[in-house]
């Protein structure tokens, strides 16, 4: 028997954006991972954690992108659809990927709705501060639920200079706690804070009623998100220092691989316990040319 926690066993209902405002308000911590494909999906939901985050990372993690840039509406769209054939209670969002919604507010409205139609989502999450409002404000009316995402931001990256932390002066801490607010206002059910200092991602959470998921932004924020191959040890290109691995799967992976190919050389696979066997009569009769 699997010790894994069964969602029937629990009796686990649907997580939705209500859930996630009722768990800040009892100060319940919210757990949130990516996934980009069935099997994972079905594991993480198994594991009864409360949203799954179709993340754009997937370009770097899955498809071997340099970053989060090159992936298109349909690359998200096709992991999308298998994460929502896999997951059942938790909280699906998709991520907008690169110009899906920065380029007019129609666009961005009529794309955040194909993750919904076409692809299985719950909600969407698009990265930027107060300067994105009115796209929110414009997606959320159209019945779309919207996560917000401030602090590094990797759509950004060139605009950032890399992947650095942010709000490290005054002036920027000032401006991340504006966008908070700006986003909070606009119409957002959450927003991801990335890569900010701990004391600051705090002091935002306080100040906001809308959840805050914190991604290398300390525990003060209401929830937590990590990019799944991060925590399995499966991206071996790097680490960010804010993450904790729970395994090392790509050393495992290797490990297998290896072994598999030594045994394939060697003659020890497949074995008489790999293979589908024939009849004797009718291998004899194949043999005497019957």
């Amino acid at each position: 028997m699997s010790n894994l926690p069964s969602a029937d066993a629990n009796k686990r209902k649907k997580v939705t954006t209500h859930t996630l405002r009722l768990k800040k308000s009892r100060g319940e911590t919210i757990t949130m991972l990516t996934a980009y494909d069935y099997p994972t999906a079905q594991a993480i939901d198994q594991a009864g954690v409360d949203a799954i985050l179709v993340g754009d990372s997937l370009g770097m993690v899955v498809l071997g992108y340099p970053n989060t840039l090159p992936v298109t509406m349909e690359e998200m769209l096709h992991h999308c659809r298998a994460v929502a054939r896999g997951a059942r209670y938790a909280l699906l969002i998709g991520d907008m990927p690169f110009l899906s919604y920065q380029v007019s507010t129609s666009e961005a409205v009529r794309n955040a709705g194909r993750f919904l139609q076409e692809a299985g989502m719950d909600a969407v999450k698009l990265e930027g501060g107060s300067e994105r409002a009115e796209t929110i404000r414009a997606i959320v009316g159209a019945g779309i639920p919207v996560m917000g995402h401030i602090g590094l931001t990797p759509q950004s990256v060139h605009q950032l200079g890399g992947f650095r932390p942010q709000g490290l002066t005054l002036e920027a801490a000032r401006r991340l706690i504006d966008d908070a607010l700006a986003l909070q206002q606009a119409g957002c059910f959450s927003i991801v804070l990335e890569a900010i200092p701990a004391r600051l991602a705090e002091l935002i959470t306080q100040r906001l009623e809308v959840p805050t998921i914190g991604i290398g932004a300390g525990a003060g924020c209401d929830g937590q998100v990590l990019v799944t191959h991060d925590l399995l040890g499966l991206f071996d290109r790097f680490t960010p220092r804010f993450v904790k691995k729970y395994a090392d799967l790509h050393f495992e992976m290797a490990r297998a691989f290896a072994a598999y190919k030594a045994d394939v050389e060697t003659g020890v696979f497949p074995a008489q316990e790999h293979s589908v066997e024939m009849p004797d009569e009718v291998w004899n009769a194949l043999i005497a040319g019957g």
